[in-house]
């Protein structure tokens, strides 16, 4: 790991000017600090993890990466986690990812070399080699709902294959046998093990229950449509009698589609959300849903986060902690 040192032999200047750069930017000219901060990035130096403990009259920040701020459920996730920074008077910096991981490497550069004390993720690629990188360092991190509990990691997350259950047997439970699942179990670890939860329940169902994979390319409203206008066009006898779906945001733009199609939701396709973010319940049609104590999550993450940098020695093994989600009964299915 490179030292304090080593970032002052590259920069050409002394430990002493690198130390007033992270503590005390304004003392240095800016030219110079461009130079030392070029040089940390390049070297990727983290100072000795005990210079970041918590201390009394210390000024202290947690930096939070979330995958996409456009979606409601992480700005929860991020308001919750800002509740209990405010409460034990942390800063916090956050970083939106956009979906994109070229993004979320810069931002996690960005975190590093503003000094936080830890980084709380929802990453956009959990096995990044930054990610990696970073851990292997030393960084306190937290992993929030992306994460599967086989990784070496501190998180906390949502049982999502019991969210996928409560999701199918709602719908089974009403005399649906033609189901379908709209999400990219493929491309998520999350939504995996959803539609794992839902085929379960399809599986153990007695009588002839099918559940059809619809494949969706993002987690978007306008993606939910896309799949809403393709289901509409189809015969009745071919379609679906009720959709789950891996977020709100695509039951929302489904539900959305169907009715401007002309057909009625829960009448001719019962849809179920994940997530039940605020607009969940206050659409044309309130939308069923399994809820995710969003809130919850941040909190909880800040929570191990300070209990991780309080401690001296090197970092614990993994610790994980996961929360249960609930069926949320609307109009919608």
């Amino acid at each position: 790991m490179a030292t304090i040192r080593d970032v002052a032999t590259l920069a050409g200047v002394s430990a002493g000017t690198v130390s007033n750069v992270l503590n005390r930017p304004s003392y240095v000219r800016a030219e110079t600090r461009e130079r030392v901060m070029q040089a940390i990035a390049e070297l990727e130096f983290i100072p000795d993890q005990r210079s970041r403990q918590f201390r009394p009259g210390r000024t202290h920040t947690i930096g939070i990466s979330v995958a996409e701020l456009g979606n409601p459920f992480f700005v929860d996730v991020a308001l919750g986690a800002e509740e209990v920074c405010r409460e034990n008077d942390l800063g916090v910096v956050l970083c939106n990812s956009g979906y994109d991981p070229t993004l979320e490497s810069h931002n996690l550069d960005l975190l590093v070399q503003q000094r936080v004390q830890g980084i709380i993720i929802t990453p956009v690629d959990e096995n990044s080699s930054r990610l990696e990188s970073l851990k292997d360092r030393g960084v306190p991190m937290i992993f929030v709902d992306r994460v599967g509990d086989d990784r070496d990691v501190w998180s906390v997350g949502v049982d999502d294959r019991e969210g996928g259950r409560l999701a199918a047997r709602h719908l089974v439970d009403r005399g649906h046998r033609r189901i379908a699942f709209l999400g990219h179990p493929h491309r998520s670890p999350k939504v995996k093990l959803r539609y794992q939860g839902a085929r379960e329940v399809v599986n153990q169902s007695d009588g002839d229950i099918t559940l059809e994979l619809v494949s969706a390319a993002s987690w978007t409203v306008e993606e939910g449509r896309r799949v809403g206008a393709q289901l509409a066009a189809r015969p009745e006898d071919k379609r679906p009698t009720a959709v789950f779906c891996a977020n709100d945001m695509l039951a929302l733009g489904l539900t959305q589609e169907l009715l401007r199609n002309g057909l009625s939701v829960p009448g001719d396709i019962a849809v179920v959300g994940y997530d039940d973010i605020e607009w969940a319940g206050v659409g044309a049609v309130p939308l069923t849903t399994i809820s995710q104590p969003r809130t919850l999550l941040g909190r909880t993450a800040v929570e191990m986060m300070i209990r991780l940098i309080n401690r001296s020695g090197p970092l614990p093994e993994a610790n994980h902690i996961i929360l249960k989600p609930e069926l949320v009964v609307r109009d919608s299915a």
